[in-house]
């Protein structure tokens, strides 16, 4: 069987261009068992960044430069996870010492998303939310909330509040039934863990097939997530994605 055609850089990474099949994409870098975390790509067209989405990338991005002068660019970094952290909710752990402040806070789904974006920039940086990227993701969040345009990817943000403050949220990316979490933030102690639980809840009784953590971390497997191969990982989310 001939496989989707794959460029390599010289480093080893492949790169995808704006005309590609993303889907086919995926399909050869399992087939090839592709050993890299992520693919390059340059283009930041906000349409080839969504097909990326849709494929099941989660899109990063960076800033090189140039070895002979001062000058920089950006360049996107898709990513297929070598190992995957899923949290499927019949799984989900809630520790007996954080019950007690579930009540105290409240969710709220698709509110503040740009400030809630600009709070995980300002925590965390701008080495993969790059300014570029992050103008991708407010162009989407923009577009399907102040036209009214039904489409896919739908960024979405998740947030919990204290007598009617900000305390804690994240931002990520919904297909369908599958919800991917990209970044999140929190102001005070517990209030991050919080919304975590809230909003998984909240998928739960929505109708989503599970939750999509990217990168193992402990405090993902301490919730209950566990680990699953990149191939397993895109038959759910195929499955789920439309």
């Amino acid at each position: 069987m001939a496989y989707y055609p794959l460029r390599y850089l010289p480093s080893g990474h492949v790169f995808i261009d704006s005309e590609d099949d993303c889907d086919k994409v995926v399909d050869a870098l399992l087939e090839t068992e592709y050993s890299e975390e992520f693919c390059l790509a340059r283009d930041f067209n906000t349409d080839f960044a969504g097909r990326l989405m849709e494929a099941g990338f989660l899109v990063m991005s960076t800033e090189l430069k140039y070895e002979d002068t001062k000058e920089s660019f950006f360049i996107l970094l898709p990513k297929l996870h070598l190992v995957r952290s899923a949290l499927f909710f019949s799984e989900l752990h809630i520790k007996k010492s954080i019950l007690p402040f579930l009540s105290r806070y409240e969710l709220q789904v698709n509110t503040d998303f740009e400030l809630i974006l600009d709070k995980c920039v300002l925590k965390h940086g701008a080495d993969w939310l790059t300014p570029p990227l992050v103008e991708i993701l407010k162009s989407l969040w923009r577009k399907q909330n102040m036209l009214k345009q039904n489409m896919l990817p739908k960024p979405i943000s998740f947030a919990v509040y204290r007598d009617g403050e900000l305390k804690a949220g994240e931002i990520g990316v919904v297909m369908g039934r599958i919800y991917t979490s990209y970044s999140g933030y929190y102001d005070e102690n517990n209030a991050g863990t919080v919304q975590m639980i809230l909003m998984t809840q909240w998928l739960d009784e929505t109708g989503f097939d599970f939750l999509d953590l990217g990168m193992p971390m402990d405090y993902k497997t301490n919730l209950g997530a566990q680990n699953i191969t990149p191939r397993r990982f895109v038959e759910l989310f195929r499955a789920g994605r439309y």
